[in-house]
């Protein structure tokens, strides 16, 4: 199976490419976020005790998550390739995922760094519309991914709607705070030979041919 990790920045376009991933070779795609919200709904201990440290306001522990982690990846033994999106956030978690690996006698084949300026991401950010009915994005500060009717959605003639947190002054801080936390990993994973960086500001097909080209040969 191959084992793939996606780091990314906001706005860069992860999980769009994730998505295309999984539509071309059958990967599956799996979110330490969605395993974290799957479990919490869950009527047992354990969904229970994350309900209980989530309302605290306490960070979910590293033990947690990786069994959530292997538990998922034992149901998908089977699978081409896993997609692992959101995790590692730092090296401690990335050197305990290779050993969970090794454990299933698996390696990390690539990690793909989905690099994308300031600028740029901050203009998918703020200019972002969303169709709260069929999910189509636009945006309405880049030309070429704008409604043909302002305000209105292509696909259903819905309204479009513009999510409250996607202003500059939430966007800084996530963005700066996920460059500090990720430089390590990226140099991590470039000593251990397994990142590649793709510029993500380029066209989606052209990100995802790039992308494709690495898949390919790893």
């Amino acid at each position: 199976m191959k084992s793939i990790i996606l780091l990314a920045p906001p706005a860069a376009g992860k999980g769009t490419q994730a998505d295309l991933l999984c539509k071309k070779y059958g990967f599956v795609h799996i979110s330490t976020g969605d395993l974290l919200r799957e479990a919490m709904h869950q009527n047992d201990e354990l969904g229970n005790s994350l309900k209980e440290q989530m309302q605290s306001g306490k960070l979910i522990g590293d033990a947690i998550v990786f069994e959530l982690l292997e538990n998922k990846l034992k149901t998908i033994e089977n699978a081409p390739g896993s997609i692992l999106d959101g995790f590692p956030r730092n090296v401690n978690q990335a050197e305990e995922y290779n050993r969970l690996l090794r454990s299933k006698n698996e390696t990390l084949k690539a990690v793909i760094y989905l690099s994308i300026d300031y600028d740029t991401a901050l203009k998918r950010i703020v200019g972002r519309i969303s169709c709260p009915k069929c999910g189509h994005v636009y945006n309405d500060l880049i030309e070429s991914n704008q409604p043909t009717v302002k305000g209105i959605c292509n696909d259903c003639q819905s309204s479009l709607e513009k999510r409250a947190d996607d202003n500059e002054e939430i966007f800084k801080v996530r963005f700066e705070t996920y460059l500090e936390q990720t430089e390590p990993l990226i140099e991590y994973y470039k000593e251990k030979g397994v990142l590649y960086e793709v510029d993500s500001a380029l066209p989606t097909n052209e990100v995802f041919q790039m992308i494709e080209s690495i898949v390919d040969h790893i």
